[in-house]
């Protein structure tokens, strides 16, 4: 069973994370935000793809839910921490974290 402090350390661990408040959540970001934690601890909020998010939820309805306004229809993934252990979160913000990443620069050609 993950809590909020797995995925605080979990996040912190993963390259070039910053955690800064984000409204009434806590952000998890690197060039973009791609976790947002709950107030309360319960929740974390994930950027998945909408392929991601689709599969997710089938495998684990009772863990994954995608989130109830337009940002769910383009991936954003409610996840209740209790509902998985260290493992599944770890990969889930692996998942959510490798789209944040910065995109790489490709060298412009020359004429």
């Amino acid at each position: 069973m993950a809590n909020a402090n797995d995925l605080k350390r979990i996040a912190q661990d993963l390259e070039g994370t910053v955690q800064a408040p984000h409204f009434e959540r806590t952000a998890f970001r690197v060039a973009r935000i791609y976790a947002t934690l709950a107030a309360d601890g319960l929740t974390v909020n994930l950027a998945f793809t909408p392929d991601e998010q689709e599969f997710k939820v089938m495998m684990a309805p009772a863990a994954f839910a995608p989130v109830p306004n337009a940002w769910g229809k383009q991936g954003w993934t409610t996840l209740t921490l209790s509902a998985v252990d260290e493992d599944e979160l770890r990969a889930a913000l692996e998942m959510a974290w490798r789209h944040a990443l910065p995109k790489p620069k490709t060298p412009k050609k020359r004429s």
